[in-house]
C-alpha cells in the first residue's frame, strides 16, 4: 500500500512539473510570436551644417509629405563658449547658433533654414514643438515665461532638470507672467501666416482667445482643425480651425473641465491625477480617429475621441519622478498604424508600444552623448519609410536618425543602443 502511494504522490508530482514545462513552453512560444519593428541608428546623418552652425536645445521635429525633416532649436540656450564666432570681434572660429528652424532632405543635407522674430507676430522668446501639417504649412508653439527664458535659461520650465522626486508644475506665478501664449503658422519658406492668442493674455485653461505655454500641435486633415498640447501654463486640449484660428472645444484630462488648481508634486502611490499636470505635452490623432495626448510628468497617455469623449489610459515607467516618462510619440507607417513609438526623455529610452493594449513590447536607447544614446530625447516623428527622427533636449542638442529594418522576434525588453550590425559597437 506505502508502494501505491508513493507511486500515486510520484505520479501527481510528474503531472505538476510537465504542467510547469508546459507553460514554460508556451510562454517562450508566445514571445517567439511577438513582433516589433526593429531599428539601427544612422551615425552618419545629418550631414555637418556649413557656417560655424551649432544646435542649442532641440525640442521639435517634423515630417512633411516630401519626407524632409524639420527640426526647431533654442538659440538662446547655448553657452558663451558656444558662441565665439559672433562675438565682435570673434573671439575664435567657432561657433554660431544655426537659424530656429531647419529643414533636411533624406540624405542628411541641410537644404532650408529660417525664423526669428519678425513683423506681424510674436516669435516665442523659448521656442517649442514644431508640426508640418498636411497642407505643408509649419506650426510651432513656445513654453517662454519671460526674461529669464530668453536668455536661455528656459525660466523654470520642464526643459531644464528638475529636483529629484518634485514635479515641476509648482508654481506661483500670475496667469499673465506667462509670456508665450500663442501658436504661429508659417510656410515652409518661413512665410507667417497666422498667430492663435497673445504674448501676456492668458486667463487660464478656460481662456478660449489665448494660449498658455503650448507645447506641440497637430492639424487633422478631415476637419482642417489643429489641437493643441496647452502645455506647460494650462492643463488642457485646446482645439481651433486651422485656418481661421476659431475656437472650437476644449477640455482636461478624463474629458473633465481643465482646473488650474496646483496638484502638487507627483506621487507614483498616489490615486490617478484626475486633472494633466503640466506639461500637457503632445497630441497626435491615429487614422482610425483616436487622439493620444501625453500627461508627461503623471508617466501616462490618455486617449479620447476628437470630441474629448475619454477613450483609455496607460501608464509608463510609473515611477518616474522629475520630468516624468511620457514626452511625445509617434506612430508607425502601417496603415494600421500597429506601433507608438514613445519618446521617454527621462529614462532616456524609446519604447515600442503595442497601439491596440498600449503594452511597451520593446524599448531601445541607453542615457549618454554617443550616437543611439539619449540625453533627454524631447521629439520623435516617421517618415514614410518608417524612419525614427528624434531629437534631444538639455545638453543632448541633438537630432539622430535610426533606420527601420523591419519587424523582427521581440528577443530582450530592452535592446540598448541599437547599433548598426556591420559596425562595432560604441558600447
Amino acid at each position: 500500500m506505502k508502494r501505491d502511494l508513493s507511486i500515486g504522490l510520484a505520479f501527481v508530482a510528474f503531472l505538476g512539473v510537465l504542467a510547469v514545462a508546459s507553460a514554460m513552453l508556451e510562454k517562450r512560444v508566445h514571445a517567439a510570436t511577438v513582433a516589433a519593428p526593429r531599428f539601427e541608428v544612422d551615425p552618419m546623418w545629418p550631414k555637418p551644417l556649413p557656417n560655424h552652425w551649432i544646435l542649442g536645445q532641440t525640442i521639435g521635429v517634423s515630417v512633411d509629405a516630401q519626407d524632409h525633416i524639420w527640426i526647431i532649436h533654442r538659440a538662446g540656450s547655448l553657452e558663451p563658449g558656444e558662441r565665439h564666432a559672433t562675438t565682435n570681434p570673434p573671439t575664435a572660429q567657432c561657433c554660431a547658433p544655426a537659424p530656429p528652424v531647419l529643414e533636411f532632405d533624406q540624405a542628411g543635407n541641410l537644404i532650408g533654414h529660417w525664423g526669428g522674430p519678425g513683423n506681424g507676430y510674436d516669435w516665442p522668446e523659448s521656442n517649442h514643438g514644431i508640426t508640418v501639417d498636411y497642407k505643408g504649412n509649419v506650426w510651432i508653439g513656445g513654453n517662454g515665461r519671460g526674461p529669464q527664458s530668453a536668455r536661455g535659461a528656459v525660466g523654470g520650465s520642464d526643459e531644464e532638470p528638475a529636483a529629484a522626486g518634485r514635479s515641476r508644475d509648482a508654481r506661483v506665478e500670475g496667469f499673465n507672467s506667462f509670456k508665450d501664449n500663442m501658436i504661429l503658422k508659417f510656410t515652409q519658406d518661413g512665410k507667417f501666416l497666422m498667430q492663435i492668442g497673445k504674448p501676456g493674455h492668458s486667463k487660464g485653461s478656460d481662456d478660449v482667445e489665448n494660449l498658455r505655454l503650448p507645447a506641440k500641435t497637430f492639424v487633422d486633415s478631415k476637419t482642417n482643425e489643429v489641437y493643441v498640447a496647452d502645455g506647460y501654463g494650462n492643463h488642457r486640449v485646446i482645439v481651433f480651425d486651422a485656418d481661421t484660428g476659431k475656437y472650437k472645444r476644449h477640455w482636461g484630462a478624463y474629458g473633465h473641465k481643465p482646473d488650474d488648481t496646483n496638484l502638487g508634486p507627483y506621487n507614483p502611490n498616489d490615486p490617478p491625477a484626475q486633472q494633466f499636470r503640466n506639461p500637457v505635452h503632445c497630441v497626435e490623432l491615429s487614422h482610425d480617429g483616436l487622439l493620444y495626448v501625453c500627461d508627461r510628468v503623471n508617466d501616462r497617455i490618455q486617449v479620447f475621441k476628437p470630441d474629448g469623449a475619454f477613450v483609455k489610459e496607460a501608464f509608463f515607467n510609473k515611477d518616474t519622478l522629475g520630468s516624468g516618462s511620457v514626452w511625445d510619440i509617434a506612430f508607425s507607417k502601417d496603415p494600421q498604424q500597429k506601433y507608438i513609438y514613445l519618446a521617454d526623455g527621462e529614462n532616456d529610452r524609446v519604447h515600442i508600444l503595442d497601439r491596440e493594449s498600449l503594452e511597451v513590447l520593446t524599448s531601445f536607447g541607453e542615457g549618454g552623448r554617443q550616437p543611439g544614446e539619449f540625453y533627454g530625447v524631447h521629439s520623435i516623428a516617421t517618415d514614410s519609410k518608417g524612419n525614427i527622427f528624434t531629437t534631444e533636449t538639455y545638453r543632448g542638442q541633438r537630432v539622430q536618425k535610426f533606420i527601420y529594418k523591419g519587424l523582427a522576434p521581440v528577443a530582450k525588453k530592452d535592446q540598448g543602443v541599437v547599433w548598426p550590425k556591420n559596425a562595432k559597437s560604441p558600447l
